[in-house]
């Protein structure tokens, strides 16, 4: 399945011309080696305003990038796996203030970190649960291990939990691991990226009675018809994916990076409703287009429109932006002037990034350079792929809003 232009790009407020430069701009990122190739759509008002792809899926074999081509999509598996939640919530399956331990009991008799070393950290008891509202908002005082900005992640990274966990250990293993873990920080009081939603994914296992695979599969990837949204790749199909790159440090140019890249080639113990999915333009687009009408795609209706408008309204408590809350170290989106939703970044403000957007504007990535954004106001869609890691390597994302905004000219 492929993502055509199915409009004319004038009759939707596009200057064509203008839209080409993204091709021009992005192009010589390959041209000099910075990446191996990318795909890029763009919508509006439903239609396709924007198709393109350039340069190689697989620079050692010489394979391009094509319009099916697969991409490990990790970070932006967590808008899917928030959706899958919210959609048990409009079921009364929950509340959003419900405590987690209630289906999750190692999440029970939290400690929070205080002072000390990873060695001999002090710790203190937590004065809130973990609620899932928490989860959804990255609030919960969870961390990641591959922060490295912190004692509690230095914790989490000699308990095995690094960019990936264990080899051995499934979704339910890990999070009995992270209840043993002190937080972070006092839920609710700050915001930091974490393996929240690796949690959530958890919680919609144990209240749906499914595995996760099995809910997206069900309820999500088979209704939207996203076919080519899986887990792993194998078979034929491993030859679509694309090939996973670092800058080499004194270059800049993308090398190879097979020993994290290969590992979508078998199915994982762990289902990581965090970081988990690889997917193609053309089912990302599908989900995207589902959320930019309300939760509604060909007939099929996942989430009621107020509950997609609430999920993308600010949460953060007395609608601070990152730039306030943020326990630091995270480098995949600006922090002044943006709030979290419910699995979303959402523009409060565009003007302390210095990029155009519009508020209420709602957002994410994954650590290989992939990124979406939705623009319920300008009625727009757009959509980044590419395997570079780590997403910080280049300002990719602001420079496709550049030249996005840049085009549009009613």
């Amino acid at each position: 399945m492929s993502v055509a232009r199915n409009s004319d790009p004038d009759q939707i407020g596009f200057d064509p011309a203008r839209l080409a430069r993204i091709d021009e701009h992005f192009g010589r990122y390959v041209d000099d080696g910075r990446l191996a190739g990318w795909q890029v759509v763009v919508t509006r008002q439903g239609k396709v305003a924007h198709s393109s792809t350039y340069g190689l899926r697989d620079r050692e074999s010489g394979a391009p990038v094509e319009a099916d081509t697969l991409w490990r999509i990790y970070s932006m598996t967590k808008p899917v796996t928030s959706v899958a939640a919210m959609m048990l919530w409009e079921e009364g399956r929950f509340e959003l203030t419900d405590e987690i331990s209630r289906w999750l009991p190692e999440f029970a008799d939290l400690r929070v970190y205080s002072k000390g070393s990873a060695l001999k950290p002090y710790t203190v008891p937590a004065v809130e649960p973990i609620r899932v509202w928490h989860l959804l908002t990255h609030t919960a005082g969870l961390t990641y291990g591959f922060m490295q900005t912190s004692v509690v992640d230095g914790l989490y990274r000699a308990a095995g939990y690094d960019l990936y966990p264990p080899a051995d250990v499934d979704l339910a293993g890990a999070c009995a691991a992270f209840g043993e873990l002190p937080l972070l920080f006092q839920p609710g009081s700050a915001w930091g990226y974490s393996v929240a939603t690796d949690v959530l994914g958890r919680l919609v296992e144990v209240i749906s009675g499914q595995s996760l695979d099995a809910f997206f599969a069900d309820r999500i990837f088979q209704p939207l018809s996203m076919t080519d949204t899986r887990w792993w790749v194998e078979g034929d199909e491993a030859d679509r994916l694309a090939a996973l790159y670092v800058p080499e440090p004194r270059s800049g140019r993308a090398v190879r990076y097979d020993s994290l890249g290969s590992l979508a080639l078998r199915k994982p113990a762990l289902l990581s409703g965090g970081g988990g999915l690889i997917s193609s333009a053309a089912d990302y687009h599908r989900f995207t287009s589902m959320l930019l009408r309300g939760g509604e795609l060909d007939g099929v209706r996942l989430l009621g429109p107020r509950t997609v408008r609430f999920m993308t309204r600010n949460h953060l408590p007395g609608g601070q932006d990152l730039g306030t809350l943020s326990t630091g170290g995270f480098a995949e989106t600006t922090l002044d002037g943006i709030g979290f939703g419910l699995g979303f970044a959402v523009v409060d403000d565009p003007i302390p990034s210095r990029v155009p957007s519009s508020v209420g504007e709602y957002y994410w990535g994954g650590v290989a350079s992939t990124a979406f954004w939705i623009d319920p106001a300008e009625e727009i869609t757009a959509l980044l792929f590419t395997q570079l890691m780590p997403s910080s390597t280049y300002p990719l994302r602001s420079q496709l809003r550049q030249l996005v905004y840049a085009a549009l000219v009613d």
